[in-house]
């Protein structure tokens, strides 16, 4: 009798202690969450933060752990960036060239003028070449559609002084009136149209210019 007594002791302690374990499992077994942006994350779960879209954190067993992002650089011919509110970084929309208003395409050559020549490069800045037009030998040139530099249409020329009331064409001498002959600078001259814009005149001693005489009605 004695023994059975036992044996029904020894089944009763080991139920406890199985019943004791168990309860020790569920206690043991905490769940860990983080609390951000008025909500909760879950152990392991990834998150970026509402007051800064740059910083990403994972909630793990120690708490939130966060780090910034970091930009990348954005190209060098970028035009057109734009900065959306749920973003963390910027986007480049489009890469060229802006050049007075107009875009143009990388690599693409284009003429904004008669005078230029440009090109837009790689890094995103038009790079020109302006004609060096030489100053024209004539004091009426002309310029014409599509060309950068203006023409003499009438050929070399000058002022004969400096009312700038009478034109003469380069070249011979010519007698202006009956006492005075005067002569354009041309191209024998050294700098010759550097700023000469008047002939270039000699007057005869003790003449006097013959009038011209009344036209007869």
């Amino acid at each position: 009798m004695a023994k059975v007594s036992r044996v029904r002791t020894a089944v009763l302690a080991l139920l406890l202690c199985a019943q004791a374990g168990f309860g020790f499992s569920v206690a043991g077994q905490q769940e860990s969450t983080c609390e951000a942006n008025g909500s909760l994350y879950y152990v392991g779960e990834w998150y970026f933060l509402d007051s800064d879209h740059c910083t990403q954190c994972e909630c793990t067993v120690e708490g939130s752990a966060c780090a910034r992002t970091e930009c990348t650089s954005l190209p060098a011919a970028c035009i057109h960036v734009s900065h959306y509110p749920t973003d963390c970084c910027p986007r480049c929309e489009k890469i060229g060239c802006e050049y007075r208003g107009v875009v143009y395409e990388l690599g693409q050559n284009f003429q904004p003028s008669e005078c230029e020549q440009c090109t837009c490069d790689s890094d995103g800045i038009a790079r020109c070449l302006v004609a060096d037009c030489a100053p024209p030998p004539c004091v009426n040139p002309v310029y014409q559609p599509g060309k950068c530099c203006p023409e003499c249409k009438e050929g070399p020329n000058c002022y004969v002084d400096a009312s700038r009331g009478q034109v003469i064409p380069a070249g011979e001498p010519i007698w202006v009136d009956s006492c005075t002959k005067c002569r354009c600078h041309d191209g024998q001259d050294a700098g010759y149209w550097e700023g000469n814009r008047l002939a270039t005149c000699s007057r005869l001693k003790n003449c006097k210019p013959e009038q011209p005489s009344a036209q007869q009605n």
